[in-house]
């Protein structure tokens, strides 16, 4: 059986495409792949790279977003940066434009922080903890 490499995208409907293009490209630094115009059959729609081979595609429709939390009182997706220096520093950042986010939290294999993008969408933003290595069997 063929195996998995991850996941390819995920999508976020919007009623602004530009604004929350602009939350993501210049705000947490992803970039623009491409931009798709509303056709007579299609919406608008962008698709960002968030790093490797991950992607958001955001399309636009008249229909205002859900901005619940899960059933885990979190996002329910998230995005991931490097290291928990470059989440502080996201963090600070985030604040620093007013934008709301929450405080970083303490995981047992990662740091966790929640935004809320322009339609206030809950957004989690992690960055592993350095994996220790498992006991070798003594023999």
């Amino acid at each position: 059986m063929p195996g998995l490499f991850g996941i390819n995208h995920l999508t976020l409907s919007t009623t602004d495409l530009d604004r929350l293009v602009a939350y993501y490209t210049q705000l947490l630094g992803a970039v623009l792949a491409f931009e798709r115009a509303a056709t007579s059959s299609d919406p608008r729609i962008a698709v960002l790279d968030v790093g490797g081979d991950d992607h958001l595609m955001i399309v636009e429709t008249a229909t205002v977003p859900a901005t619940g939390l899960d059933p885990l009182q979190k996002a329910g997706w998230g995005l991931r940066v490097g290291s928990y220096e470059c989440l502080c520093e996201v963090h600070a950042h985030i604040l620093a434009a007013g934008w709301p986010v929450g405080p970083i939290e303490t995981l047992p294999t990662q740091w966790t922080m929640t935004a809320r993008d322009p339609d206030g969408r809950p957004v989690d933003i992690r960055a592993h903890r350095p994996r220790t290595p498992s006991p070798q069997p003594t023999g």
